[in-house]
């Protein structure tokens, strides 16, 4: 690459999270447009034909075609990068592509891969079952015991990957201690970091190499549009994972990068709302008779509760989860029924297993989110039939707190 840069937008050195979030990408365009602007093009006018040919050979850097260059998709991954402190970031069309690119990018066939088993049901059949279609084999372990993590190594370990915290259950994972099993085994860590954001959570921080996202859920912020993104150093992205986006076109659209460009600018002031109120959520949910237990980590009672708050910012995240009475006494059958006639009673709540909206949304993991999973994978994982997963929106608390209790207190013994 020569000198010839695609411009950055000017700022201080010094700025902050917040400012970057609203400011960080490409300079404005001639007119000086204050909203970035959105390019709906599929291709680039080149002025001749050697600077064409300069510019495929990825000789000059400028935009050519959407598949793998666009100016609003550069704005969004320059400005996810910055507030993730990477180097680089490389959007995707969804989360799960992010991961699919991951694989792509950095395993090869007799590759072996760590993974917690209580990851989001989808990214536990791409490992499970799509990569090993071509020879990519994975071993799944307890996302919180390292030392369980550290003999799963193998020589032909590559990647580790985890979420923190996970989906649906909160569990957390120590990514400095997985970071340091990883650079001993010589593999790459990945992070998952779609409950946290880089506005609670930066795993790089802490000794991770990528973070992963589902821009779909807080990054956009108002369930409008499916994205993601894949963030590592400069040389992992434009060496391992530019290649294959170019390939493969598992492209985020204009449109979409735009529409997430937007939701990042209030990500910090969301977050710490929605946090607020699921705090005041899962307080509210321990004290229910109905109610055997809660997973949230800003919960004392959460088991990696310290954890959390060090790596999280002092934060437990949006996400709560809870298990309804009649799991211990009445078996899976019941304890699926009382989960389904909570959900059911809701009148403000959306029964929705997407996550991360202003409007608080609920689901039945086991029956949605990790429903393509077997009965043994999900007890695994510890997602039993009487779980309920609550992602806080931004509605009243204290309206969502009658919401659920009016399922919770007519619930059959």
């Amino acid at each position: 690459m020569n000198d010839k840069k695609i411009p950055r937008v000017q700022l201080p050195a010094d700025v902050r999270r917040d400012t970057l979030a609203v400011r960080e990408g490409l300079p404005p365009s001639a007119w000086g447009e204050n909203s970035e602007a959105l390019f709906l093009t599929s291709s680039f006018v080149q002025p001749d034909a050697a600077t064409a040919a300069a510019r495929f050979a990825n000789e000059e850097e400028a935009f050519i075609y959407s598949r793998f260059t666009n100016p609003t998709v550069t704005m969004f991954e320059r400005r996810l990068a910055a507030l993730e402190g990477a180097e680089a970031c490389i959007a995707t069309s969804s989360g799960m592509s992010a991961i699919l690119l991951l694989g792509m990018g950095l395993l090869k066939a007799g590759d072996h891969v760590i993974c917690s088993r209580s990851v989001f049901g989808s990214t536990i059949m791409l490992f499970g079952r799509e990569f090993g279609k071509f020879g990519v084999e994975t071993s799944f372990v307890s996302q919180t015991d390292p030392d369980e993590w550290r003999r799963a190594v193998r020589p032909s370990t590559k990647l580790l990957f985890a979420e923190s915290p996970t989906n649906p259950l909160t569990e957390v994972c120590d990514i400095r201690a997985l970071s340091a099993i990883a650079k001993q085994a010589g593999a790459w860590l990945a992070v998952d970091n779609c409950f946290c954001s880089p506005a609670l959570q930066r795993p790089m921080e802490f000794g991770a190499d990528l973070v992963i996202h589902s821009g779909t859920k807080y990054l956009d912020g108002q369930g409008r549009v499916i994205a993601g993104a894949l963030c590592a150093s400069a040389q992992l992205v434009n060496e391992k994972f530019v290649p294959v986006m170019r390939s493969a076109g598992m492209t985020l659209s204009a449109f979409n990068a735009w529409v997430v460009l937007k939701g990042l600018e209030t990500l910090s002031i969301r977050m710490r709302a929605q946090s607020e109120r699921a705090l005041l959520l899962a307080t509210w949910l321990e004290a229910q008779p109905q109610v055997e237990r809660v997973f949230y980590p800003g919960l004392a009672s959460h088991p990696q509760h310290e954890l959390a708050i060090k790596q999280q910012s002092g934060s437990g995240g949006a996400v709560v989860s809870f298990i309804v009475k009649g799991y211990s006494a009445g078996g899976a059958v019941l304890a699926r029924s009382n989960a389904f006639h909570v959900i059911d009673e809701t009148q403000v709540c959306s029964i929705t297993a997407n996550l991360g909206d202003t409007k608080t949304t609920i689901t039945h993991p086991g029956s949605t989110s990790h429903g393509r999973l077997s009965e043994e994978q999900r007890q695994a994982a510890g997602i039993t039939q009487g779980m309920i997963r609550v992602a806080m929106g931004l509605d009243d608390i204290e309206d969502i707190k009658a919401d659920l209790n009016r399922g919770l207190s007519t619930l059959n013994a």
